[in-house]
């Protein structure tokens, strides 16, 4: 047996059989090998092109040398927390989030992943408020712990691990006055994305979040900006609250914090949100949040997005990959009905649910990597490096529009 069939092997008996077949049904059937900037090396020596990102990880590519050095340089020291000094590149990273969040969000607390991220978040607003309810949106997703899943917005997840929390209620998204008529007194925090992500690459109308903000000041209640995805530089803006120029209480931050090499998650809170922590700091404790490998690559992520003018240049390469799909949507209407979002968190909307599995096997077939987002397999995403070059784009366009093309010929003949 070779190294790739003992590989797929071991998935189908000791990982999940399902995964392994859904995988080799996508042409997925080799071994991920290397990567570098938006390229996957497989175990075979072929080269992808990465559009996917790892659902928005890789905002500064694969393997970035400065966020590696940095993580190497901690591997010698203290690679992991011992929890009774101090730990100084977590006092690192809390500052850098402190200058680049916007308004008072000050303080810090690290975890591993995005569901942990938001559901911290849930518990200092319950702690802040003393407050029982949430307020979320329909089609949110926000991850697949307890809490996070019940906030998240779609019944095929939450269904099988029911009953869930109690004291969550869900109201469509982006529209602010379902939700004025829902937060009340009792309202601890109403938690949305700035754009949703797995729901289908959702731009809300503009100012949404910033109603969204006065509707919880009102009624005393908290409003919490799940930035898992857009956060980072995602949208062209460090984060996507900076879209409406508002300043939520808490932030859930993740994915692309790391750098692309390490797991990190983030809760940000105001001095206000943070009161109950600060009373009692070890009502929520991680052992492996904060850790140094993690944080010094957050450092260095963040230093790399500054020096690089990362965030210009995502913007301008997203406008450019929008403006490619719209002509292709304009010359396919058959096959494509929308493409949104903003900078490098894109969506392409498709007018039949079959074709998003069959577009996304012809692009892997063509050595770029896509995927249809988990809320709605119509859609399907696009979360590139932000660094991607406009040759590469060029490219990607290419391909995209002779699948495209095939799709529609396949369409034409049901």
């Amino acid at each position: 047996m070779n190294y790739v069939d003992e590989t797929i092997s071991k998935y189908e008996k000791y990982i999940n059989p399902a995964q392994a077949k859904l995988f080799r049904f996508m042409g997925l059937g080799s071994i991920e090998a290397s990567a570098e900037g938006w390229t996957i090396t497989d175990s075979e020596g072929r080269q992808f092109i990465d559009c996917l990102g790892g659902y928005g990880m890789f905002a500064i590519g694969h393997r970035n040398p400065k966020v590696v050095e940095a993580v190497e340089k901690e591997l010698h020291g203290m690679p992991m927390c011992g929890k009774v000094l101090f730990n100084r590149p977590m006092a690192d990273l809390s500052e850098a989030l402190a200058e680049i969040t916007p308004g008072d969000l000050q303080y810090s607390f690290f975890v591993n992943s995005g569901t942990e991220s938001v559901e911290g978040c849930l518990k200092v607003a319950r702690l802040a408020t003393k407050r029982p309810k949430f307020v979320a949106a329909d089609n949110a997703f926000h991850g697949k712990t307890m809490g996070s899943l019940t906030a998240t917005g779609r019944d095929l997840y939450r269904d099988p691990f029911q009953p869930l929390l109690n004291g969550f209620s869900h109201v469509p998204y982006g529209d602010a006055e379902a939700l004025r008529a829902v937060v009340d007194e009792e309202t601890a925090a109403v938690i949305l994305e700035p754009i949703q992500g797995e729901g289908g690459i959702i731009v809300p109308p503009a100012g949404y979040m910033k109603e969204a903000k006065a509707i919880c000041e009102a009624k005393g209640a908290l409003l919490i900006a799940d930035e898992v995805q857009t956060g980072i530089g995602r949208t062209g803006e460090w984060f996507g609250v900076n879209h409406d120029g508002v300043t939520p209480d808490l932030m859930a931050c993740a994915k692309a914090l790391g750098g692309g090499v390490m797991p990190i998650g983030a809760i940000i809170g105001t001095p206000r949100a943070w009161q109950g922590l600060i009373e009692a700091p070890f009502l929520h404790t991680s052992t492996f949040g904060g850790n140094q490998l993690a944080c010094a690559a957050g450092v260095a992520a963040i230093k790399f997005i500054k020096e690089e003018n990362v965030l210009a240049r995502g913007r301008e390469a997203g406008e450019y990959f929008i403006a490619g799909l719209k002509k292709i949507a304009d010359e396919f209407p058959s096959v494509i009905k929308e493409v949104r979002g903003k900078g490098m968190m894109i969506g392409v909307e498709l007018t039949k649910e079959g074709a998003g599995g069959m577009l996304m096997s012809l692009m892997i077939d063509k050595n770029i990597i896509v995927a249809y987002t988990l809320n709605n397999p119509k859609v399907i995403r696009l979360e590139p490096p932000l660094i991607m070059p406009k040759e590469v784009i060029d490219h990607v366009l290419e391909v995209f529009h002779d699948a495209v093309a095939m799709t529609a010929s396949v369409i034409e003949d049901l």
